[in-house]
C-alpha cells in the first residue's frame, strides 16, 4: 500500500509503498479515506516532541476516518462497510493514519455521523477528545457557569467552545483580531487578548469574580493568565499544553483547583482506551445534532502534497483544520 513514512527526525516524509497490515485480534483493518493534520504531526517529524514516543520509520497521523474493510478476532461492534473515525494512531509505535489501510484498535473508533463528511470526521478526533477530557472529565462544565478559552479559534478551542456551548455554559474566548469572527460564528463572546488585560475581560464579562472554568490551549504565559482569570473557590483551570514552570500562587490565592490534560496516553500505554471511543460517540452524537462541526481549510492535500500540508500548519496559513485526501 501506499504510505508516507518518517525515516529520519527533522527530514522531509517520503511517500512510498510498504505492506498492507492485517486486523489482529481487537481490531479493525480501516481503508482510510482522509487524515488530520495537527500541530502535534509536524513537531514529531521534526524531532521536537519527546513526549509522543515514536519509533522510526514511523507513519505520522493522529486523525482517521475511513471504512471497514475486515473485523479481526473478537471484534462484533465493527463490520465491514462501516464509516468510522477517531484517533487511532501516529505516536509511538502505532501507525498512523497517512496511508491507504490503517490496523486500529477497535475499541478506539467510533461510527463517523451521516452529518458529517470524511474531511470533516478526520478533522475531529485529537481536538475532540482534548477538549473534551478537558471540559468534561475534568472541569464538569455544566449549564449556568461562564467558560473562558484561551486560543478559541485553533483546532481544540474551536471543539471546546462547541462542546462547553452544547452542555449549557456561556462561553468567552480570547483571540487575535484576525480570528475574532471565527469565535463570533461559534457562538462564544469574543477577547482581543491583543488589546485587554486579564484583569480588564475578567471584570467586564464576571464582575470581577472570574470565570468558572478557563481552559488554556495555547501554554506559557496565558496558562498564568489562567491562574488569575478563574473564580475564587469553585473555579478550575485545564491546560493541554500545561508542561513549563509556573507559580502556583495566583491559583491558591484564589482556593482553585487545575487539571492537566495528556491525550496521548491511550495510545501510547495501552490503557484507557475505551474511553476514548466513548468520546468518540459523543462527538458523532453533537454532530448528528447539529451542535459540532469542524471548520476545515479549503485546500485537499493529498498523500503526494504531506509537505505542503505540513508547512501550510507549521506556517500559520491554515483558515481551519488541514486535512490529507486518501482513500
Amino acid at each position: 500500500m501506499r504510505a508516507v513514512v518518517l525515516h529520519e527526525f527533522d527530514t522531509p516524509l517520503v511517500l512510498g509503498e510498504i505492506d498492507k497490515p492485517t486486523a489482529g485480534p481487537g481490531q479493525v483493518l480501516v481503508r482510510v479515506k482522509a487524515g488530520g493534520v495537527n500541530p502535534l504531526d509536524t513537531k514529531i517529524r521534526a524531532g521536537k516532541a519527546a513526549h509522543a514516543k515514536t519509533t522510526l520509520p514511523a507513519v505520522l497521523g493522529l486523525d482517521l476516518a475511513g471504512v471497514v474493510e475486515e473485523a479481526g478476532p473478537g471484534v462484533h461492534d465493527f463490520a465491514p462497510g462501516d464509516e468510522v473515525f477517531g484517533m487511532t494512531g501516529g505516536v509511538g509505535d502505532v501507525q498512523g493514519s497517512l496511508a491507504e489501510y490503517a490496523a486500529v484498535d477497535a475499541r478506539l473508533i467510533a461510527r463517523k455521523p451521516v452529518a458529517l463528511t470524511m474531511r470533516e470526521a478526520a478533522a475531529l478526533p485529537l481536538v475532540f477528545i482534548t477538549a473534551w477530557e478537558g471540559l468534561v472529565d475534568r472541569a464538569g462544565v455544566h449549564a449556568g457557569q461562564k467558560v473562558l478559552i484561551h486560543g478559541g479559534a485553533g483546532g481544540i478551542g474551536q471543539a471546546a467552545v462547541q462542546i462547553a456551548r452544547a452542555r449549557g455554559a456561556e462561553v468567552f474566548a480570547t483571540g487575535s483580531p484576525a480570528r475574532l469572527a471565527v469565535i463570533e460564528r461559534l457562538g462564544a463572546h469574543p477577547i482581543d487578548y491583543s488589546t485587554a488585560a486579564v484583569e480588564e475581560y475578567v471584570a467586564e464579562h464576571t464582575g470581577g469574580e472570574g470565570f468558572d472554568v478557563v481552559f488554556d490551549t495555547v501554554g506559557g504565559s496565558v496558562l498564568d493568565a489562567s491562574f488569575t482569570a478563574v473564580r475564587t473557590y469553585t473555579g478550575h483551570v485545564v491546560s493541554a499544553l500545561g508542561w513549563g514552570t509556573h507559580s502556583l500562587a495566583p491559583l491558591s490565592f484564589r482556593g482553585a483547583t487545575y487539571s492537566g490534560v495528556f491525550t496521548l496516553l491511550p495510545l501510547l500505554t495501552g490503557s484507557g482506551r475505551e474511553h476514548h471511543g466513548e468520546i468518540m460517540r459523543e462527538a458523532a452524537a453533537l454532530a448528528e445534532a447539529g451542535a459540532l462541526k469542524p471548520l476545515l481549510d479549503p485546500r485537499h492535500f493529498t498523500l503526494a502534497d504531506i509537505a505542503d500540508a505540513h508547512a501550510a500548519v507549521e506556517g500559520g496559513t491554515a483558515q481551519g483544520k488541514v486535512v490529507v485526501d486518501i482513500g
